[in-house]
């Protein structure tokens, strides 16, 4: 049978999920291995085939395997440590600083002692060469040549990796770049190359050039992981499909992934919307909040009538303009370190212990306490089942590392040290998850939370009670939850075309030839990755402003009013999308609408694996029963002995009253004093607050889905 595998790695663990027709979907761990993401996928690989039941070898596994799909923060990573590569600038004369100066504006407006952000490009590499283009794309000055031949001399010898262009106005006439480009591809034909207008032919200087300098920045770095990997699979006698997830939360091939490897600096967590969703729609609901804690990072992002989408977002403060998810992370994990500050508050990460040395208590080394050490020292982890007993966890070392860093110096006990850390770690949390609801308009209330990652539904009732969440639900693979999306994932490819006109004398020819272009573009991609005709959909979205506004709103247009030049349906969209995103429009004043972008997705739909639902096994729980634990009550601030359940052996229907524990070899499930849980016909156990049976209402009674 073939078998399709999604596989995410992380900075503490790499995640797989294989699924295989005929067969129950299969989730493995494993640590991962920083110095070479790629030997940890292997290693899983060779785990996977071992296990489950049919063991083989790793190349008979890899024989049967028809699609890959891989999600990875090799990108993040080298952008966040500074470990790209060293790169070089080619931009027009007198704005090489632009880089440096961005907007002119501070992020943190009254803190006097607030740095810039240091550029990817240092200033010696930054070269400004003769030549310009007027805003409508007429030449008033030629390319010179010469000077950029002197700035390529000057990377030889400086030994740049990687080389960006990026010129004013190259959007309306990008034949500056391509001269430029020419000659950068003659001369140093081993130097990573990225064109600003070939990533992004859109208007504003300041965004196209740092998209540029990012992805020149992390391209090599993409580039030397991904011929390690398909080196690696294809020795082991892989020949299937092999697909990278991308930031907008699709998927696309290695190949356009090396080009525009800036499209990548979100891949691992961008599938976990889109999974959310599948786990929310089974219960009647069209939107959810989607977090997701590992071992290093705390993912927060928000699902309503599809994941959220920006254009244009930042990663360790330096600006992208691609489209993405609009995912918020914070430093906030299994491995984020406790400390305390200058005035002795104590804070929790955004430093981390990652995979090596990791947790004091995993024993390798590690001695700064960390979340997962609290998490042991309270109750909520079995030392003797940590990733289903393959590691033992060394409740000793967490307790002597708590106690010399935290409680002593506080005054205070290990067991009061632990539960604050542990609080201070979900206040973090919670208020990332405000970023992504009430600073959008959105009651976090009115959405049920999805939570995922290995350590999330340890902390998730106490998020909740911060927020006020009365519904949860937890998928039995929410340890993997970002590789179940993989495979939920399609093929997507955005493109941008700048076009500046008001919306009421739009030249209409012009706009229909600038999308049909971009839809060309996207149609060939989606024939190089064998997608039919019939599988393939254009979303066409226009970037729009009221006049004399700076900033825009970017909308879906319907096919049939670009089709019939319906500038009065599209004006209608547009009022609408600003008054939901800030609560008024000018609709009555009659102020003119002013286009500035044109976009086109080019979606290629992808089989997706399908769950089959259970029957219904009634609400009693305890033949899963597996013992007692004393943990800590975070209601009651006291720990208290409460049941312990095999997340394992609970069927669709089982009911646990809280406070109770639920284990499964990848993760842990504590249901504190305010929640009770009930398993749904796909295995997810849904946490609802006591008093609101009503949200449940269908699973005690056996109701649900076939499959999703």
């Amino acid at each position: 049978m073939a078998i399709k595998i999604g596989i995410d790695v992380g900075g503490t663990f790499t995640d797989f999920l294989v699924v295989e027709e005929g067969r129950e979907p299969r989730i493995h761990k494993t640590l991962s291995t920083p110095e070479d993401p790629s030997l940890a996928v292997i290693d899983g690989l060779e785990e996977m085939a071992q296990i489950g039941g049919s063991s083989c070898s790793l190349e008979e596994f890899l024989e049967a395997t028809q699609t890959i799909v891989h999600g990875t923060t090799v990108t993040t990573n080298a952008t966040l440590t500074r470990n790209g590569a060293k790169s070089g600038l080619i931009t027009t004369s007198g704005i090489r600083d632009a880089l440096e100066m961005r907007r002119g504006i501070r992020e943190e407006q009254y803190n006097n002692r607030y740095t810039n952000v240091v550029p990817l490009v240092p200033r010696y590499c930054r070269i400004g060469v003769e030549g310009r283009i007027d805003r409508n794309g007429d030449e008033i000055k030629p390319l010179s040549l010469d000077e950029v031949s002197e700035a390529i001399a000057l990377f030889k010898q400086e030994g740049v990796e990687a080389v960006s262009i990026c010129f004013m106005n190259a959007f309306a006439n990008h034949e500056h770049e391509q001269q430029a480009a020419e000659l950068v591809r003659r001369q140093m034909p081993e130097a990573y190359l990225t064109v600003s207008t070939e990533l992004l032919p859109s208007i504003r200087f300041y965004e196209r050039v740092s998209t540029t300098a990012l992805n020149s920045y992390v391209g090599p770095i993409l580039d030397h992981y991904l011929n390690q990997l398909q080196g690696r699979l294809a020795a082991a006698h892989f020949s299937g499909l092999l697909l990278i997830m991308q930031s907008n939360g699709g998927v696309m091939s290695p190949e356009v992934a090396r080009e525009k490897a800036a499209l990548t600096l979100l891949s691992g967590p961008a599938a976990g919307p889109g999974a959310g969703l599948v786990y929310t729609q089974v219960h009647d609901r069209d939107r959810c909040i989607v977090v997701d804690m590992g071992g290093t990072s705390f993912e927060a992002a928000l699902v309503a009538e599809g994941p959220l989408m920006v254009n244009e977002g930042t990663i360790d403060r330096h600006r992208i303009a691609l489209p993405m998810l609009g995912i918020h992370t914070i430093g906030a994990g299994g491995g984020s370190i406790g400390w305390l500050d200058e005035g002795g508050l104590l804070r929790m990460g955004p430093m981390s212990a990652g995979a090596d040395p990791g947790p004091v208590s995993y024993g390798n080394g590690g001695t700064k306490p960390t979340t997962t050490d609290a998490n042991l020292v309270l109750g909520y982890l079995n030392p003797d089942y940590f990733a289903g007993g393959k590691m033992k966890l060394d409740r000793q070392t967490a307790r002597q590392a708590i106690e010399a860093s935290i409680a002593t110096p506080l005054g205070i006990s290990v067991e009061e040290a632990a539960a604050g850390m542990y609080r201070v770690a979900c206040n973090n949390m919670a208020q990332g998850v405000r970023e992504i609801t009430i600073k959008r308009g959105f009651d976090p209330r009115e959405f049920p939370m999805v939570v995922a990652g290995g350590a999330g539904p340890i902390h998730s009732c106490l998020i909740c009670d911060e927020l006020e969440v009365p519904f949860q639900i937890i998928p039995r693979e929410s340890s993997i939850l970002c590789a179940v999306g993989m495979l939920m994932s399609d093929l997507k490819h955005d493109f941008v075309r700048t076009y500046v006109s008001r919306l009421d004398g739009v030249d209409w020819a012009r706009v229909d030839a600038i999308i049909n272009e971009m839809r060309d573009e996207g149609a060939e991609l989606l024939d190089e990755e064998k997608i039919p005709v019939e599988r393939r959909t254009f979303f066409v979205r226009f970037d729009c402003r009221y006049l004399k506004q700076y900033h825009e709103v970017s909308f879906e247009v319907a096919a049939d009013d670009v089709a019939s030049h319906d500038s009065d349906a599209i004006t209608r969209a547009f009022h609408e999308e600003h008054n939901r995103l800030y609560g008024y429009s000018l609709e009555t004043q009659k102020v003119p609408i002013e286009i500035i972008n044109l976009r086109v997705q080019a979606l290629g739909s992808s089989e997706k694996p399908r769950f089959k639902a259970t029957e219904y096994g009634g609400s009693d729980s305890s033949p899963a029963l597996k013992g007692e634990r004393s943990l800590y009550i975070f209601e009651q601030e006291c720990f208290k002995t409460v049941p312990v359940f095999d997340g394992h052996k609970l069927n669709h229907g089982n009911h646990i009253v809280g406070p109770a524990m639920i284990e499964e070899e990848t993760t842990a499930i504590f249901v504190s004093s305010s929640f009770n849980s009930v398993c749904d016909q796909f295995g997810s156990f849904v946490l609802y607050r006591k008093g609101r049976e009503d949200l449940v209402a269908s699973i005690t009674k056996g109701e649900g889905n076939e499959q999703h």
